[in-house]
């Protein structure tokens, strides 16, 4: 990760410590009325910089500028919640390629992903060209280990694992990285989210991912060192409607 510096402009800094009472590493305060860093050891999250009124406080080492907001983007959240109740895991694909464009916006709704301690620390393993051929190296590690699994798992014991059992012939796969679960999963859920947008249907492969984890072979043809495969999500056009939704038991939730 590239170094970054906190810098505030003494002449433009009004004192009204509105950044200070903002910082969640508590790396801000206020001498002779104007706000001062504690320490270059920060965060880095972003969050003085967003919140000052005359753009007073600045971080370095960033490609892309702040982005000014004039409105906060609001999402209608009837059409969010439809969306995610008729939302459907596809295994049928369209031999339709996707764009690369269109992935960059799948890959950047992972990455505008809030993580924890503002680590950014989730990145991205695209399969597309040797998609098939990294299908077929988990292929083969599968059916090693079906025999133990069919014996722990009653769902499994109808499986078949073929040469297509991880895709399902879609044309794209992104292996999700990461040495944090949850920050990978909060950054998985968003780029879900975004391919259904844009008209993709998305399969969660866990098992792709469990593949990867547990063979060295696999790990070191991905790249994979100190960190490890926390989900993948398999893309493609979908070849399939649904005319119903899924039924969903009532949530368990206690109000204290």
């Amino acid at each position: 990760m590239r170094e970054h510096r906190i810098e505030i402009s003494h002449d433009k800094c009004i004192g009204c410590g509105m950044c200070v009472r903002d910082c969640p590493a508590y790396n801000l305060g206020l001498k002779d009325k104007k706000a001062v860093v504690r320490s270059q050891s920060c965060l880095m999250c972003g969050h003085c910089v967003a919140i000052c009124p005359k753009a007073a406080v600045s971080i370095t080492g960033f490609d892309e500028p702040p982005i000014e907001i004039e409105k906060p983007v609001a999402l209608d959240p009837h059409q969010l919640l439809e969306a995610i109740r008729t939302r459907r895991s596809i295994r049928q694909y369209k031999e339709k390629p996707v764009a690369p464009e269109v992935l960059a916006q799948i890959i950047e709704a992972g990455r505008l992903t809030p993580s924890g301690g503002n680590a950014q620390n989730v990145s991205y393993i695209v399969l597309q060209k040797e998609i098939r051929r990294y299908e077929q190296i988990a292929v083969r590690f599968a059916k090693r280990l079906l025999p133990v699994v069919k014996l722990m798992s009653t769902t499994a014991r109808n499986a078949v694992i073929d040469d297509h059992f991880f895709f399902k012939n879609a044309p794209v796969a992104i292996v999700v990285v990461s040495k944090d679960e949850i920050n990978a999963s909060l950054a998985a859920s968003n780029m879900e989210l975004m391919a259904e947008a844009l008209g993709l249907g998305v399969l969660y492969s866990g098992f792709f991912a469990r593949i990867v984890n547990t063979f060295p072979t696999l790990r070191r043809q991905l790249h994979l060192t100190h960190t490890k495969a926390v989900t993948t999500l398999v893309l493609g056009y979908p070849n399939v409607h649904y005319r119903r939704t899924a039924q969903k038991d009532p949530a368990d939730m206690y109000y204290l």
